[in-house]
């Protein structure tokens, strides 16, 4: 008997995406957040699971932008480095908020989209919201996919908390 498996369709028969958000608020002004959020070189600063990152084309902060994310990210076979493609699709300053977009991967997330936004929360402390919305993988676990993808959004925004 061949194994398949299910992926869920939406009604225009493309698997369903598979979408989680978090978010957190820091003791941070909030243009001090963005001023860190939004350079690619300081990505390692607040994504602990992040080594380098590299630009490959592009203006940063402007959509087209290109840059090559690596690190332990995600766990791989033998050790290696997790790397991962990204695309700036829209980059909104005045409304702190851009979009990327994971045009390719070794860890299975290639056509995921990343958002983050943030609000101004008052006495100098700003809301972090982080949506994303991934292709479902097979032979991964939704649920597991989703939570492992929170834990790491979460790390990243109380690192951004304690800058």
């Amino acid at each position: 008997m061949e194994e398949k498996t299910y992926m869920p369709k939406s009604e225009s028969g493309k698997a369903k995406k598979w979408r989680g958000s978090v978010g957190g608020v820091v003791d941070v002004p909030i243009d001090k957040v963005w001023t860190i959020v939004s350079k690619s070189r300081r990505l390692h600063e607040w994504m602990p699971m992040v080594e380098r990152c590299t630009d490959l084309g592009g203006e940063e902060g402007v959509p087209g932008y290109v840059r090559l994310v690596s690190g332990f990210m995600f766990p791989q076979e033998h050790g290696d480095r997790s790397w991962i493609k990204e695309k700036l699709v829209s980059m909104d300053t005045s409304n702190y908020r851009y979009v990327y977009k994971m045009e390719a991967s070794n860890v299975g997330l290639d056509g995921s989209v990343n958002s983050l936004r943030l609000v101004d929360y008052g006495d100098d402390s700003t809301l972090i919201d982080w949506s994303f919305e991934i292709d479902p993988v097979a032979g991964a676990s939704e649920e597991y996919t989703i939570d492992y993808l929170a834990f790491l959004y979460k790390s990243c925004i109380y690192r951004i908390g304690r800058t």
